[in-house]
């Protein structure tokens, strides 16, 4: 069974920057699809950003692209998501996914929270 595990959330200002982290283990790392998403209070929870089993492709929200960038380490079985110029509205939890690339149904961590204050 994978388990996921995110840190490095926190509060910052407005045009500040966080990298997340999320460790996965229980499972070959470099078998998954890795993916954040996030849930802002009363909304649903929003895909953020993916990236394939080898890295060579990344997939970002409108909302963030060009502010936000997901990477991974497979010898560290680790997925990062660095976010620059943060905006209130950037304010979730945000969770780590993985999926193996023939299923749509996508594993969770706990999340970790980012509050961005204006």
């Amino acid at each position: 069974q994978v388990q996921l595990v995110e840190s490095g959330g926190g509060m910052v200002q407005a045009g500040g920057s966080l990298r997340l982290s999320c460790a996965l283990s229980g499972r070959t790392f470099s078998y998954y699809v890795m993916g954040w998403f996030r849930q802002a209070p009363g909304k649903e929870r929003e895909f953020v950003a993916a990236i394939t089993e080898s890295g060579g492709s990344t997939y970002y929200a409108a909302s963030v692209k060009g502010r936000f960038t997901i990477s991974r380490d497979n010898a560290k079985n680790t997925v990062y998501l660095q976010m620059n110029s943060l905006k209130s509205e950037d304010t979730a939890i945000f969770y780590c996914g993985a999926r193996t690339n023939d299923s749509t149904s996508w594993a969770w961590g706990r999340g970790t929270q980012v509050t961005v204050s204006s």
